[in-house]
C-alpha cells in the first residue's frame, strides 16, 4: 500500500515539529510495510521568501495530487520592515488551504489522561480522572468567510464589519458528522450556539435540532457557547463530541486546550467529504521559541496519527501512535510546556525519538 503525503512544515517550530512526525511516519512504514511518499512544500512566511506569496500555486498542485497535507505553522513576529512577509499570512495560507479544499469539518480531540493532571492549571479534584473531548468545529463558513467585510467612513462615524452566514446544507452536513461520531463515542453530543442573541445561531439551532431527530440513540443537548466556556472550566469530564460554529469552535478549542496543560498536545484533522484531508497541531508558529530545541512535538505527532484514521482508514496504525506517546508520557518524559512536578526534561527530539522507539517495539 502507498500513500502520498503533500508536507507543508511553514514557518516558526512547524519544521522542528514535522521533523519529528516524519520520523513517526518513517518508523510506521517500517512496522507495517507500508510507502508513504512525502512531497515538500514552502507554505506561509517560508513561501513568501522563495515566492512572493503565501500559498504558491506550486504548493497547491503538490496538495492537490496528495491524498493528504501535513502542516506546521504559519506566522511570525511582525515588524514595520518585515510586515509584507507576514500580513494576513494565517487567512491567506490557513484559510486559503481550507477554502480550496472544502476543509468543511475540524476534528480536535482533546485529551487529558489522569497521569496529565498534574499540567492542568485547574484544580485536581476537577480534572484527577481526565477527561477526553472531541470538538468538531465548521471551518468553511461563518464569520470567518462570509461577505461583506471591510471597514468604511471617517472620523468618529469610521467602522469596521464583518457578516455571519450560515447557509442550512453546511450545518447539516457538520451535524450529521458530529452525530456519527457521538454514535462511535459515548453517544453523547453538545451543540454550542448563541441562539438568545444571533439570528444566525437561532438558525444553527433549529436545523442541529432537526438532525438530531435521526439519531435518537445519542444523548443530545444545545448549549450557549457563554455557559459552554464556563463549564469546560467547572466540569470538562461533562463533555464529550461538541458541536461548533467556527468562530466558537476557534475559542472553544484553545480554550479546552489550555485547560488540558499546553497547545503543543491539541492535534487536529480537516476534512472533505471524501476523507481528503490536512492534520496540523493547535498550537501556532511559536516564534519565540523557534529553534530552542524546546517545542512539544506531540499534537504534531497525534495529528500524523489522525491521517493515518480518517484519511488512509488505518485506526489500528493511529492507536498504536497514540499509545507510543502514552507510553513515553506515562514514563515521566516532558518537553518543557508540560514538565510540572517531578518529572524528566526533554527536548523535542529527544521526545520524538522516544515516540519513534515506542512505534518499532510495540
Amino acid at each position: 500500500m502507498e500513500y502520498k503525503v503533500a508536507v507543508l512544515p511553514g514557518d516558526g517550530i512547524g519544521p522542528e515539529i514535522i521533523e519529528e512526525a516524519v520520523r513517526v511516519i518513517r518508523a510506521v512504514e517500517e512496522k507495517y510495510g507500508l510507502k508513504v511518499e512525502l512531497n515538500y512544500a514552502p507554505v506561509g512566511g517560508a513561501a513568501w521568501e522563495e515566492h512572493g506569496n503565501h500559498l504558491p500555486e506550486e504548493t497547491l498542485k503538490i496538495c492537490r495530487e496528495s491524498a493528504a497535507i501535513l502542516f506546521g505553522a504559519v506566522g511570525g513576529p511582525v515588524s514595520e520592515q518585515n510586515l509584507p512577509k507576514w500580513k494576513d499570512v494565517e487567512r491567506t495560507a490557513l484559510l486559503g488551504l481550507r477554502k480550496e479544499f472544502d476543509l468543511f469539518a475540524n476534528l480536535r480531540h482533546i485529551r487529558l489522561p489522569s497521569y496529565l493532571s498534574g499540567a492542568s492549571p485547574l484544580k485536581n479534584e476537577i480534572v484527577k480522572g481526565g477527561f477526553d473531548i472531541m470538538f468538531v468545529r465548521e471551518l468553511t463558513g461563518g464569520i470567518y468567510f462570509a461577505d461583506p467585510k471591510g471597514r468604511a467612513g471617517r472620523g468618529s462615524g469610521e467602522k469596521a464589519f464583518d457578516t455571519m452566514v450560515y447557509h442550512r446544507w453546511e450545518i447539516e452536513r457538520i451535524a450529521r458528522l458530529a452525530f456519527e461520531i457521538a454514535r462511535k463515542r459515548k453517544k453523547k453530543l453538545t451543540s454550542i450556539d448563541k441562539a438568545n442573541v444571533l439570528t444566525t445561531m437561532s438558525f444553527w439551532r433549529e436545523v442541529v435540532e432537526e438532525v438530531a431527530t435521526e439519531y435518537p440513540d445519542v444523548n443530545f443537548e444545545n448549549m450557549l457557547v457563554d455557559n459552554a466556556a464556563m463549564q469546560l472550566v467547572k466540569n470538562p469530564g461533562q463533555f464529550d463530541v461538541v458541536l461548533c460554529g467556527n468562530m466558537f469552535g476557534d475559542i472553544l478549542t484553545d480554550e479546552a486546550a489550555g485547560i488540558a496543560g499546553s497547545l503543543g498536545m491539541l492535534p487536529s484533522a480537516s476534512l472533505r467529504e471524501d476523507n481528503f484531508g490536512m492534520y496540523e497541531p493547535g498550537g501556532g508558529s511559536a516564534p519565540d521559541i523557534a529553534g530552542k530545541g524546546i517545542a512539544n512535538p506531540i499534537a504534531q505527532i497525534l495529528s500524523a496519527a489522525m491521517m493515518f484514521k480518517y484519511t488512509f482508514g488505518r485506526e489500528d496504525i493511529s492507536k498504536d501512535i497514540e499509545k507510543a506517546v502514552d507510553n513515553v508520557l506515562e514514563r515521566g518524559y516532558r518537553t518543557l510546556d508540560i514538565a510540572l512536578g517531578n518529572v524528566k526534561k526533554v527536548s523535542t527530539k529527544e521526545l520524538g525519538e522516544m515516540i519513534v522507539n515506542e512505534v518499532l517495539k510495540s
